[in-house]
């Protein structure tokens, strides 16, 4: 069986976490967040919305609950950057 670290592929869920960066003064910190889970990063996308000065960044993630849940958390209380998780059901 393929494992990531110690964890096994089926013991990991497929997430996608919506960002909307409204301040940019804490990015650094949301970015370092980002490649400290980056080996359960599948994709990352973001899209500027220069109009209302805001980005849009989407990561879609295959990790354990946990290890999403706490990156999920992680930058959720970063001000001004709002962040919600879609779990898939498998």
């Amino acid at each position: 069986m393929f494992r990531r670290g110690r964890v096994r592929l089926n013991d990991t869920r497929i997430a996608v976490i919506g960002i909307v960066v409204e301040d940019t003064k804490n990015v650094d910190k949301m970015n370092n967040l980002l490649s400290e889970y980056g080996e359960y990063i599948i994709g990352r996308m973001g899209i500027p919305h220069r109009e209302k000065n805001i980005n849009v960044i989407s990561v879609v993630l295959d990790a354990p609950n946990d290890i999403i849940s706490a990156l999920s958390g992680k930058l959720g209380r970063l001000e001004g950057i709002n962040s919600k998780t879609l779990y898939s059901k498998v």
